[in-house]
């Protein structure tokens, strides 16, 4: 982590970790195990706060049995997750303008957070599927 904060590459693996773990069920004490690290670090991987090796990162995909291009996919060094390039590409997919207008009509906050887990679980449900 540098001075500024953790990396925007580093966060985004950490996210996909996170998702793909509980998508598929498990726990942050399981992944450690597997994969020879203490929850705590698990936890630092998901926030971001520690880069993840590539070794490493390789255990972590045969633990949530997923591929590397699962975690990876559409990441570029260059360009911030939240950029108006990423945006533009994502609100161009069938369904997102639909899915966009549904969530902004929700005023309730819990609502909206069940929305946004639900939806980040069936993606990683669907990766899994495709592996």
């Amino acid at each position: 982590m540098s001075i500024e904060g953790p990396r925007h590459l580093d966060v985004e693996i950490g996210r996909r970790i996170r998702e793909r773990r509980r998508a598929i069920g498990m726990s942050q004490v399981q992944l450690a195990r597997a994969v020879g690290v203490t929850f705590q670090q698990v936890q630092k991987y998901e926030r971001g706060a520690n880069r993840v090796s590539f070794s490493r990162l390789m255990d972590i995909v045969v633990a949530l049995r997923c591929h590397l291009t699962d975690l990876t996919e559409g990441l570029d060094p260059t360009v911030p997750t939240h950029s108006p390039e990423h945006l533009r590409r994502w609100a161009a997919e069938e369904g997102a303008p639909e899915l966009l207008e549904a969530y902004a009509a929700l005023s309730n906050k819990p609502l909206r957070r069940a929305l946004l887990e639900h939806a980040r679980a069936l993606a990683g449900v669907t990766a899994g599927a495709e592996t």
